[in-house]
């Protein structure tokens, strides 16, 4: 008998160190935080719709991992990188937090993705843009999932060069994202044979663009490259159409809530880059749908992605048996990513998640069947055409 238990408690020790090694759900929650502008220029692209996204991925994936329930927190980092460092290192220091996520403004990504490699948790870049996040500040615990200035240029800059629309011309926010946004267009439309004739940057959350446009108009670009997004560029392109400016406006970042709130009429034509919009297909059309009926307006490419990347890390969670940040990276490189925003999108070494692009173009208002159906597609851009190869990664996680 004595035999028996002592067999009996082996068998249990071993349970149970077999449990602890597995990696049990740190706190006994999944904690998720939303570090995004609440109340600024870029609010309307992320804002209360990245936590109305995350909130459906939870409760799709039905509100619990591994038996323990999944918690959203939210916060707003006002688009001042110190503010959005400060928050995170506090969420991840004394609220349990495991994971952050959206993260519009570049500034703001790049101080919050030092803090998640030095506290080893992950951040998931959807809003911010900068290529730095997968270059010189890349981190073994950091994923850029929607989109970056490269395949924003790659795409849009293309397409107009080859309309011969090769002088250019920049308006440029002036911090982070706005500079990568610049230079990388900068490359496309050199190595293409065109010239960029200058450029002024502007202040974050400017109201007044007279003067820049008016530089931009005397510079006799023919393209005016709006290095911009949200607030700023949807003033930007209402300010040089009250001028009567006669050059082509583009916008290199731009969403759906942009073209809204131009309007057809104002906006008609703009070609820009995207990676997501709610009416390419049967996936994208329901997604759509469903966060339209919680929220009241279609998703943006950041909001959509909030969703796809919240459902990709939980599912990594769930294979991983744990919530340990190491683990769950590992199970998330290697999963491919099969949903409506992403058919085998793949997050690489330096953290880029690879997935197509999609040239659009703003419907003229009588090909608009609905309020929201304002965009057609015009191309498809592979991923791997899409964003910058690693053999020109600055990167040091990527081995060469």
């Amino acid at each position: 008998m004595q035999a028996r238990f002592k067999h009996l408690a082996l068998v249990v020790a071993g349970a149970l160190s077999g449990a602890a090694m597995a990696g049990p759900i740190s706190g006994d929650v999944v904690k998720i935080g939303i570090l995004t502008d609440m109340s600024g220029v870029y609010a309307s692209l992320g804002g209360k719709g990245s936590v109305a996204a995350a909130q459906m991925a939870v409760a799709d994936f039905g509100g619990k991992v591994l038996g323990k329930p999944i918690e959203i927190v939210s916060a707003d980092h006002q688009n001042k990188a110190d503010i959005g460092a400060a928050k995170a290192r506090e969420w991840f220091d004394t609220q349990g937090v495991d994971m952050v996520n959206d993260l519009l403004n570049s500034g703001v990504a790049i101080a919050v993705q030092k803090v998640g490699a030095e506290k080893k948790k992950i951040v998931i870049v959807n809003g911010a843009g900068s290529t730095a996040l997968t270059n010189k500040e890349c981190s073994p615990y950091g994923v850029h999932y929607a989109y970056d200035t490269y395949s924003l240029a790659k795409g849009t800059a293309t397409a107009l060069m080859k309309q011969g629309l090769d002088s250019w011309y920049f308006l440029t926010a002036d911090y982070a994202f706005g500079q990568s946004l610049e230079a990388e267009t900068t490359k496309v439309v050199g190595v293409l044979g065109g010239k960029v004739l200058g450029g002024v940057k502007h202040p974050l959350s400017s109201t007044d663009f007279s003067s820049y446009l008016l530089q931009a108009q005397n510079s006799g670009a023919k393209v005016i490259g709006l290095a911009n997004a949200g607030g700023d560029f949807v003033n930007a392109v209402k300010q040089a159409k009250e001028f009567g400016i006669k050059q082509t406006l583009v916008g290199l970042l731009v969403f759906d809530t942009d073209v809204k709130a131009l309007g057809l009429n104002a906006a008609q034509g703009m070609k820009f880059t995207t990676a997501y919009t709610w009416d390419l297909n049967a996936e994208t059309r329901a997604f759509g749908n469903k966060y339209l009926a919680k929220t009241g307006s279609m998703p943006t490419m950041v909001q959509a992605a909030v969703y796809s990347s919240t459902m990709h890390y939980l599912n990594a969670v769930k294979a991983a048996g744990t919530d340990d940040p190491d683990a769950v990276m590992k199970k998330m490189r290697d999963t491919p990513i099969n949903d409506f925003f992403a058919k085998n999108g793949k997050i690489r070494e330096d953290g880029r998640m690879v997935h197509d692009m999609y040239l659009v173009e703003v419907k003229k208002p009588n090909e608009s069947r609905s309020v929201w159906d304002m965009l057609k597609l015009v191309s498809t851009i592979p991923g791997e055409q899409a964003f910058k190869p690693l053999a020109g990664s600055e990167c040091p996680l990527v081995k060469k």
